[in-house]
């Protein structure tokens, strides 16, 4: 039988209802291929405990499986409220400010200095995911008065967010730079920043990682949205982060910051990943709603990377049907006979790029002779990741002696990554080739390949070679 691996990855997120050795091996075999450790909750050695044993499945089963530390950013949260609880009137008046006494419908405490600092008249103000809102009128010492757009309970210690506001503020807080060390001990594959509002925060996240890890920027804000080209260009792989994206957005607005942010990313040829309430009514439900698996469907016709889940697989009741549901409606869009042409659509604009010229003359190659996959030999990842920002029909496998490179492509569209020595000259690497192409079904004896690799090898950034060869021959 030949196989066709899954073009479009999955990211599961774990927590309380997966973290467990049996849950995770579940997880993988329904079709997971990053693990996300959500580092907004449980200990650092809750998250030591984690690793071992994704690498203990990942070793079981003989694939490599990336995990991906998503730090928490900064969190702005109202104080207490008087019994639990207030109801705010739209056009009524309330003043903000950072006095500890619990609030009422007149006054409510907003404990962050930093805020009062950047607000100005006119700015917005969304109190638990929006369903409050305020618009600011007067700003003081510490202290502004707003009025009620959108009426609305508020009770304690409820989430604030300000989506018209420039913060000057790093994302990284003092907890992220503590659980950033612990992440980067551990050996995560990839750190994901959140609330990231400029490339100077990027900037200083590559800094602090020095390459133990690849970086990845959440896009939440609107204002990444105004600096996407230069947030880009500092990132290894970026997440459309539709949540807090979702509160400080107009629902409308939501979905072409998606498309935006997905066709930028497929330009410079890093990970994208689209994420958030995919399957969020799988949370108690075993079989998601119609419109949600539009949403999945649509997110692979749109090339992306990666696919997340979140509470889906961290919380929910339903943790591995919810994998194996995205992959049984991603592989649908990919038996789809447009999908070939939607998907190329979609990365439309790559002649205003600089192309590879090495990628391009090898997808070419295989186009041509139908040949059934493109093996690439890497050091870096570079090379299989430039084969892949072309979206090639042919299956893409990735040959590389280094561990953590094969983890890190887990997370990139339609490359399959294994361990392999470096060969020792052209014909041992069509032999590596031909033999890897057959141990994985991808064709039978006298099928073409592609393959890709740089002279001398194991050289970093050497691509030079196309070979045409065949699996058994």
């Amino acid at each position: 039988m030949i196989v066709t691996a899954r073009r479009a990855k999955i990211v599961a997120t774990l927590g309380p209802a997966s973290r467990s050795l049996d849950m995770i091996t579940e997880l993988a075999r329904a079709g997971a291929d990053v693990f996300r450790f959500n580092f907004s909750h449980g200990t650092h050695a809750d998250h030591k405990e984690t690793m071992e044993m994704v690498r203990k499945v990942a070793h079981r089963l003989r694939r490599p499986l990336a995990v991906l530390a998503d730090l928490q950013g900064p969190k702005f949260r109202i104080g207490q409220v008087k019994e639990g609880g207030v109801l705010l009137k739209k056009g009524e008046r309330i003043v903000l400010d950072m006095h500890k006494t619990p609030g009422d419908w007149t006054r409510l405490p907003l404990p962050h200095k930093i805020v009062f600092e950047a607000l100005k008249p006119g700015d917005d103000i969304l109190i638990d995911d929006g369903k409050v809102r305020l618009k600011v009128e007067t700003v003081g010492e510490y202290v502004a008065t707003c009025r009620i757009v959108q009426s609305g309970m508020v009770s304690d210690r409820k989430g604030v967010n300000l989506p018209g506001t420039q913060l000057a503020l790093s994302p990284l807080t003092p907890k992220d730079r503590k659980d950033l060390v612990a992440a980067l001990d551990l050996g995560v594959d990839f750190v994901a920043l959140s609330f990231v509002q400029r490339a100077a925060d990027m900037a200083e996240l590559r800094k602090l990682v020095a390459g133990r890890a690849r970086v990845l920027a959440k896009i939440e804000k609107p204002q990444a949205l105004d600096q996407l080209d230069e947030i880009l260009d500092l990132c290894d792989a970026v997440m459309v982060a539709r949540g807090d994206l979702g509160v400080e957005l107009a629902p409308e607005e939501v979905p072409i910051a998606q498309k935006s942010i997905v066709r930028a990313a497929r330009a410079r040829g890093i990970p994208v990943i689209v994420a958030t309430q995919m399957l969020d009514s799988m949370m108690v439900n075993a079989t998601p709603t119609r419109a949600e698996a539009s949403d999945v469907a649509h997110a692979a016709y749109e090339g992306a990377d990666a696919l997340m889940l979140s509470g889906e697989t961290a919380a929910g009741s339903f943790p591995a049907e919810s994998v194996a549901m995205m992959d049984r409606i991603i592989r649908r869009v990919e038996s789809d006979p447009r999908w070939p042409e939607l998907v190329t659509v979609e990365g439309q604009g790559k002649e205003d790029r600089d192309a590879d010229p090495i990628a391009l003359a090898a997808t070419v190659a295989a186009d041509a002779s139908r040949a059934c996959a493109l093996i690439a030999y890497t050091a870096t990842g570079s090379t299989p990741m430039r084969l892949a920002r072309e979206r090639p029909m042919q299956q893409l496998v990735a040959l590389t002696p280094d561990p953590a490179v094969a983890r890190r492509l887990a997370l990139v569209w339609g490359i399959m990554s294994r361990i392999a020595p470096d060969p020792t000259g052209i014909e041992d690497m069509v032999a590596h080739a031909s033999a890897a192409a057959s141990n994985l079904k991808l064709g039978k004896k006298g099928d073409r390949l592609v393959v890709v690799a740089g002279v001398p090898f194991g050289t970093p950034g050497s691509t030079n070679l196309i070979r045409m060869a065949r699996i058994g021959g």
